[in-house]
């Protein structure tokens, strides 16, 4: 019997357009100082690491006449070296020659026909550096925990290599089943569990923009959840407007510990003084593009967060907040103390939106924070926020891959469709790091919210004194 793709995952694909691809993606920058990471040991490396994500060497398949859920099989042609790829920057490389790099890679949609992901090796960086770029469909992922297929190739060792992780690879692709085949187990499961007929009824299985009753559907969602959370339909903002293929891609650099001081001092969270800088930056951005801002101007970010406790194995509890940012605040102490009053009273009234209506809206699904920024369907969404701002803490500790040391890494959160930035936050031995993901045309200027993002910390570390 085949795997089938859950219901959540299944709508991150049929959600998705060329314009708007979903991958969740990573920037890596690793320090070689003795030729580090080559592409062979890269490939090596992920080869060795393949046993412990065995989803990687499967590809999504559709049922004839769209049964059941589309499912999961083994690629009987899978090639690594499709997936882990070379590029190479003129040297020296700049930073900036990086994040255009990036940019170009992201707009890229994944290979449908292939295990959904791809991993590049960008050499050539200035200062004996090397970068790993990657990309992942978010119905791979599984568990709040991981990034994307980079993760697997860190550790916490700088002595770690290929041949340190004794995982046995005995994989042989199993022959992949016919549309006869596909069919008859579609109408096995449907026999077993009739439930399943109504399953496949609710996740629309087909193109879910050509469903009216999916659309019925979704309407329904985003009238209960406005009602049921009180939020009215989202400000109109330069940040929404229908976007292209192209994209532009900037970074910012926060350190953790001046964000923790600033909590010290004026309360709240190290979460709330991320939000704040966010709007304060996003204040700064609107008025230097000659947008009218008063004192009422608010951006609504969907906020993920993670509910999971300790004991909770499963990885994947999580609330979505609509916050109001109020970038028409211009003290940063009455900013943060805004945003910090309105975090401490969402979560306890229960003002958040359902997982089940944001799957409709957006391709939501929680087993990754950062693939919260799923498009949206129609351009429903914008209706509900903004953008997106997803937050995912990291470990504190230096990592390496294939030897080399990890000094940074950048999210890559995906597009909504009308939404035209996506930022993406985590934090990892001793800074926050900050990936901005935008549209190439209706926000061209993002490297000048990266840079006031920067900029902020330092404003709200004067107003903490």
């Amino acid at each position: 019997m085949v795997q089938r793709l859950t219901a959540l995952d299944a709508s991150f694909l049929y959600l998705e357009e060329p314009a708007t691809p979903m991958h969740v993606g990573g920037v890596l920058v690793l320090e070689c100082p003795d030729g580090g990471l080559d592409h062979e040991a890269l490939v090596e490396l992920v080869r060795a690491r393949l046993p412990l994500v065995p989803r990687y060497r499967q590809k999504v398949v559709e049922v004839p006449g769209h049964l059941a859920n589309p499912a999961w099989i083994d690629d009987p042609d899978f090639d690594i070296s499709y997936h882990v790829r070379r590029s190479a920057l003129p040297r020296p490389g700049t930073e900036e020659q990086l994040l255009d790099l990036v940019a170009r890679l992201t707009a890229r949609p994944l290979d449908r026909t292939r295990p959904l992901w791809e991993m590049y090796l960008v050499e050539g960086l200035a200062g004996d550096r090397t970068a790993v770029v990657t990309k992942t469909h978010p119905a791979l992922v599984d568990g709040l925990a991981a990034i994307d297929i980079g993760q697997v190739i860190l550790d916490p060792s700088p002595h770690a290599d290929a041949a340190s992780v004794a995982v046995p690879d005995d994989w042989r692709p199993r022959r992949p089943p016919g549309p006869a085949a596909l069919v008859w187990e579609a109408v096995e499961d449907y026999l077993q569990r009739p439930s399943a007929v109504l399953e496949t009824a609710r996740t629309a299985v087909g193109d879910v923009r050509a469903t009216g009753a999916r659309w019925a559907g979704v309407a329904t969602g985003l009238l209960a959840a406005v009602a049921r959370t009180a939020v009215s339909p989202a400000p109109a903002s330069p940040l929404n407007a229908p976007i292209g293929r192209q994209r532009r891609f900037a970074v910012a650099r926060v350190s953790l510990a001046e964000l923790r001081e600033v909590r010290r001092a004026l309360g709240g969270t190290v979460n709330d003084v991320l939000l704040s800088t966010v709007a304060g930056a996003l204040r700064e951005w609107l008025l230097s593009r000659g947008e009218p801002v008063v004192g009422s101007t608010v951006v609504r970010a969907l906020v993920p967060v993670s509910v999971r406790t300790e004991d909770d194995t499963a990885g994947n509890q999580v609330s979505s907040l609509l916050v109001d940012l109020p970038v028409g605040e211009p003290n940063p102490r009455v900013r943060l103390a805004r945003i910090s009053y309105a975090m401490r009273g969402l979560a306890p009234r229960g003002q958040s939106v359902g997982a089940d209506t944001l799957s409709a809206l957006s391709g939501f699904a929680p087993p990754t924070l950062h693939a919260l920024g799923a498009r949206a369907a129609s351009g429903l969404s914008r209706r509900l926020f903004n953008l997106v701002v997803t937050n995912v803490p990291g470990p504190q500790v230096p990592l390496y891959a294939g030897g080399a040391r990890m000094v940074e890494v950048f999210p890559v959160v995906p597009l909504v469709r009308g939404q035209g930035l996506a930022i993406g936050l985590t934090s990892y031995d001793g800074t926050v790091y900050v990936g901005l993901n935008a549209d190439r045309d209706s926000i061209s200027d993002v490297d000048v919210l990266a840079d006031l993002i920067e900029r902020e910390v330092g404003d709200l570390r004067e107003a903490a004194g």
